[in-house]
């Protein structure tokens, strides 16, 4: 049987002998009515939990859009005509309106990728802004004890609109909702208050009313209110499937609830080698991206079995404190420990990639220089057939194989 994965901006295939085949986990088939801007607008025109954003905003008020970066998929250049569109409708000007960035702890965008981002148009006729960290001002503490260090343009807007998309965060639960405002336009400090608490059980993928590090997100909303959201769920080939608008935990629940229902994929039983692929561009662009399938991939693969990650990294690691800590430590045992004793944003990524490593043997394929990628604990490959001939050879001509095309989105479960 011959597969396609996405890597980078193009494909690999590589063909399965189907007596290996435990099974290939696709997103399930759903009904959808509407894709594109014409479901943005039936979102718009039919908010859940909120009156209509034209009834929320008035002439003369300052609004601050906030949405993601390049590293994400969110399709800002469609979603932001329509809403601007509503908010030129209820009196509000151009000159009035802001569109953030929500970088986090990435890096700041060149003038053209605001343009891809945005589209022409849009970038003509409002400000586009990066987060700056060293411009945020301080709004209060959670109860957990995260700090609410929000970037000023946001802070002092008088109203906010979060748009994003929404998929599986391996500790968040969900992205999405109120993650545009934590992490996406808070300090670094505020970031790794509220991300030390991945190491909990709680907080994983899927998981959003038992989860405190969610919680904790959702809380920022309390001391930097969040008038509107407008967050899309996208198919494998990025399409916009579902558009929820409105009140920014209603709204973000039910787009949850549609995210499961496409996404969340049984298993019968867990693989001796799953191969995995972020996705294809941008989900690869780096490793600290790419990071998101492979965990993904952790709840098909057996203990002791084999993951081949498909991910180009074209872009090297991604950002400089994971790159630290997966150059400079030891074993990615000591990442664990190190995790444990002291978090770190950025040494995160590193530590889950070391737990996966526990668990599994993890071969990478990529563009990455071969000594590089052993000198970060991985098993460097070119050629994913190579990979998988050793995969089979170490596990057996009877391996069993599970094939996750789409593994930044997808997320295993076993059947009860």
């Amino acid at each position: 049987m011959e597969f396609k994965l996405g890597f980078g901006k193009q494909q690999i295939s590589f063909d399965i002998n189907p007596d290996n085949l435990l099974g290939v986990l696709k997103p399930n088939e759903v009904e959808v009515e509407l894709t594109g801007e014409a479901e943005v607008r039936r979102a718009l025109s039919a908010p859940i939990g909120s009156a209509p954003l034209s009834q929320l905003v008035k002439a003369g008020e300052k609004v601050a859009i906030i949405t993601s970066d390049i590293t994400r998929p969110m399709p800002s250049k469609i979603v932001l005509p329509p809403l601007l569109e509503e908010l030129y409708a209820a009196g509000v000007k151009a000159e009035d309106i802001t569109v953030v960035f929500a970088l986090g702890s990435h890096r700041k965008h060149t003038e053209d990728e605001m343009k891809y981002l945005v589209g022409e148009e849009v970038y003509k006729q409002v400000s586009c802004i990066d987060l700056d960290v060293n411009d945020c001002v301080h709004l209060g503490t959670t109860s957990r004890g995260t700090p609410v260090d929000i970037f000023r343009p946001v802070a002092e807007a008088d109203r906010r609109i979060c748009l994003g998309n929404i998929e599986y965060h391996y500790f968040a639960g969900y992205s999405g909702g109120a993650k545009a405002i934590m992490p996406g336009v808070s300090t670094r400090d505020a970031i790794q208050s509220n991300h030390s608490m991945m190491v909990l059980d709680e907080a994983k993928a899927g998981a959003i009313e038992t989860n405190p590090l969610r919680q904790d997100i959702d809380e920022v909303a309390k001391f930097v209110p969040i008038d509107f959201i407008l967050n899309v769920v996208l198919d494998e080939k990025k399409n916009i499937i579902k558009a929820v608008a409105g009140h920014y935990i209603e709204a973000h629940r039910e787009g949850c609830r549609f995210l499961d229902s496409l996404y969340k994929v049984k298993i019968r039983e867990k693989a001796d080698i799953v191969i995995v692929s972020a996705g294809g561009y941008p989900k690869d662009i780096n490793l600290y991206q790419a990071q998101k399938a492979l965990d993904n991939s952790k709840h098909a693969v057996k203990d002791g079995g084999i993951v081949i990650l498909v991910a180009s990294c074209k872009e090297g690691l991604g950002e400089h404190v994971f790159e630290r800590w997966m150059t400079t430590s030891e074993s990615a045992g000591q990442m664990i420990e190190k995790i444990q004793q002291h978090f770190e944003l950025g040494g995160h990524k590193a530590a889950a990639i070391a737990m996966v490593l526990k668990k599994a043997r993890v071969m990478l394929v990529s563009d990455l220089d071969d000594d590089f990628v052993r000198s970060i604990f991985l098993e460097p490959y070119k050629d994913i057939k190579q990979a998988i001939d050793e995969a089979i050879k170490a596990a057996g001509n009877n391996a069993k194989i599970i094939v996750m095309p789409y593994g930044g989105s997808t997320l295993p479960c076993l059947e009860e």
